[in-house]
Parts: structure tokens; C-alpha cells; sequence
């Protein structure tokens, strides 16, 4: 004999949004390397992605206390750009979708 099982009555729809992995903005991550001193990395960061010369800083040493830092979000087009630009200016940069 098994017990009767509840079936609970709802008064309204659920409406529920997924998040699918297209909608998701990616990132642009610049990792730690031993090689470019962190006055450039700061350097870069102003003068390739327009940071000013606080927030520059600020990113630059979470790359160097943290091992790495984002820098840029977005659209993938927008995020492949910043990566090759920061690739010519000699960073380790690479990019990752969000989630």
C-alpha cells in the first residue's frame, strides 16, 4: 500500500530564463608573467585599453598579488581585439566566456 502523492495546485505560470552560453559576455584575463615589469603592465593598460592611470594601477597589481586580473568584457569580437592588442604589447593575455 503506498501513500497518495500531493499535488500542489498553482495559481500562476513560471516563467523561467536560462542563461545560454551565447548570451554570456566574455572576458579578457591578463595572467602574472615574470617578465614584464608591473610600471609596463600598468603602462599598457592605459594605453592600450584606456584605463586612467588609478584603475590601471589597481588591475596591475591584482595581476601581480592575484596571478591575474579581467580586464575587459564583452562581446567576443570586442574581447579577441583587446587579447591581440595586449598580445603585441607582450602580455599574457587569453579570454574566457563568463559563467
Amino acid at each position: 500500500m503506498g501513500s497518495p502523492l500531493a499535488t500542489p495546485d498553482l495559481d500562476e505560470a513560471l516563467n523561467v530564463e536560462v542563461a545560454t552560453g551565447e548570451n554570456l559576455p566574455w572576458m579578457c584575463i591578463v595572467w602574472d608573467d615574470p617578465v614584464n615589469l608591473m610600471s609596463y603592465v600598468a603602462y599598457v593598460f592605459q594605453t592600450v585599453l584606456g584605463y586612467d592611470r588609478k584603475r590601471a594601477t589597481e588591475l596591475m597589481m591584482q595581476v601581480h598579488t592575484e596571478g591575474k586580473a579581467v580586464v575587459s568584457s564583452g562581446e567576443k569580437d570586442k574581447v579577441e581585439g583587446d587579447v591581440k592588442k595586449l598580445h603585441t604589447a607582450g602580455l599574457w593575455a587569453t579570454m574566457q566566456q563568463a559563467g
